[in-house]
């Protein structure tokens, strides 16, 4: 077993690290704030993931697991350091890699023996090659040879190891991933990453470094590509009459297309994603080219987001001073990530236009309050309530932005009996047209016609039904 440092404790690192102890390596997670460490060393996890508590006191425990804030010592006795720090996206959608930067300088400074250093962070193309020299730049020299910080001669390496986890489900991703890539350029890194991930026993696919990069951004970007491609054509769905639901199922039985993101929504969000397809398209066009399949992805999304509040603005006559019950702040159920939430795209839109909202989120609410905090906000307000029913109660019209449990419980009729006026806008496809219909809710979704359920309707039933029609178009 390997003395691994991890460098960052967010979604990448400390997953990471966690699952690397679990597996019995020695496991030494770094961070600068010392609040967040002191709540880990309580067993008490930063981020809101299933699962990770529980393995978190487990191998902390066991002795198998620390935390700290001196990266000196960590990297010092390290055999292999894992940066899992964040990229951020900058304004033109290049990554901001100033964090990862900062890490190899001080392991550079630092080291004191041969060391693997192995980048998860999601980066560009050729990133890992910049941070390679990035270290070497650093490291002591003294004419001859390269040395660690006591003078003795010794080997450093960079290696590419992306991620695919999804938040909400991380450990489960990590521990029982369906492969895991590794990007190295020596016999020497290659040999130490398969035998630090050998008890995962899980594939390994061992490709050059540059490989390994554009693996991570090629694999993300297809998804995006998918979803926003189902999108696209459930938006075509509504205006011509078929169900993106019926689509998608027959769709799923090809095996060359599959069941998977298959689902038309409100477009995609989180950590990945939107920064990646973004970063991707801007490496193309740093290097003359065009990707047109990712751009059109990114266009299809940012107009996605707010389908729904466009769909309302058609039917309502104006927000101001109405009741507007708001289900599901975060990007997915599972996470209290609100990064390229639809939530954050609607939420504004809907305060500016005078909408009294009543959000309701189990375990994002808190976040979504430092950005929004309660009360009057431009020209509306925005109350937090801790369940359903306190949102829906009294409220003129409804959004479902995250498909929650507790959201997918509340039943048809309960819409009707709780709501002013029962007019939901769901932009997860919860519920079943005809059962919305019968119970004399007005229920808008994605990709949907409200003609296509219906059998056999009569004349009067088709017109009145193309006249809801025009009111989504």
């Amino acid at each position: 077993m390997y003395k691994i440092a991890v460098a960052g404790t967010g979604y990448v690192g400390l997953v990471a690290g966690v699952c690397f102890a679990e597996v019995g390596h020695q496991v030494t997670c770094v961070d600068i704030d010392e609040n967040k460490v002191s709540m880990m060393e309580q067993g008490i996890s930063p981020i809101y993931e299933a699962g990770l508590e529980e393995l978190m006191q487990k191998n902390f425990a066991a002795g198998r697991l620390n935390y700290t804030t001196d990266y000196t010592r960590a990297y010092k006795e390290a055999d292999a350091i894992f940066i899992g720090v964040g990229t951020p996206e900058q304004p033109d959608g290049s990554a901001n890699l100033s964090y990862i930067a900062t890490v190899a300088r001080q392991i550079a400074e630092t080291i004191e023996k041969d060391c693997l250093i192995v980048v998860k962070s999601t980066v560009p193309v050729g990133t890992n090659d910049k941070v390679e020299q990035f270290i070497y730049d650093f490291l002591p020299y003294d004419g001859e040879k390269y040395t660690g910080n006591d003078g003795k001669e010794i080997r450093v390496e960079v290696a590419s190891n992306p991620e695919f986890l999804a938040q909400g489900t991380a450990v489960r991703d990590t521990l029982h991933a369906e492969r895991i890539i590794i990007g190295t350029e020596s016999k020497w890194a290659e040999e130490m990453l398969m035998k630090i991930y050998e008890p995962f026993n899980i594939p390994i696919v061992s490709v050059s470094r540059r490989s390994a990069e554009m693996i991570k951004y090629a694999s993300n970007d297809f998804l995006a590509l998918k979803i926003s491609y189902m999108n696209d054509i459930a938006n075509l769905c509504e205006l011509v009459g078929a169900d993106i639901q019926d689509v998608a199922l027959g769709m799923s039985f090809d095996e060359r297309i599959g069941s998977k993101f298959l689902n038309a929504g409100i477009g995609y969000g989180g950590s990945c994603f939107p920064k990646d397809t973004k970063a991707l398209k801007y490496l193309a066009e740093q290097h003359g080219y065009e990707l047109k399949t990712v751009k059109a992805a990114i266009d299809v999304n940012t107009e996605q987001k707010t389908m729904l509040y466009r769909k309302a603005s058609k039917r309502l006559i104006t927000f101001n001073g109405l009741k507007v019950a708001v289900l599901g702040l975060t990007f997915k159920p599972g996470t209290d990530d609100l990064r390229e939430a639809p939530s954050l795209d609607n939420v504004p839109l809907l305060l500016d236009h005078g909408a009294d909202i009543f959000a309701f989120d189990p375990v994002g609410a808190d976040n979504f309050k430092r950005r929004y905090p309660e009360g009057k906000i431009s020209n509306g307000s925005i109350t937090y309530v801790d369940d359903v029913k306190n949102a829906l109660d009294g409220a003129n019209v409804c959004f479902i932005f995250t498909e929650w449990d507790e959201i997918k419980a509340v039943k048809p009729d309960e819409y009707k009996k709780w709501m002013r006026t029962p007019l939901v806008y769901d932009g997860r496809n919860i519920y079943e047209l005809q059962g919305m219909r019968e119970t004399g809710v007005e229920y808008h979704s994605i990709g949907r016609s409200i003609c296509a359920r219906l059998s056999k309707p009569n004349a009067k039933e088709i017109d009145s039904n193309e006249a809801r029609l025009q009111t989504t178009r």
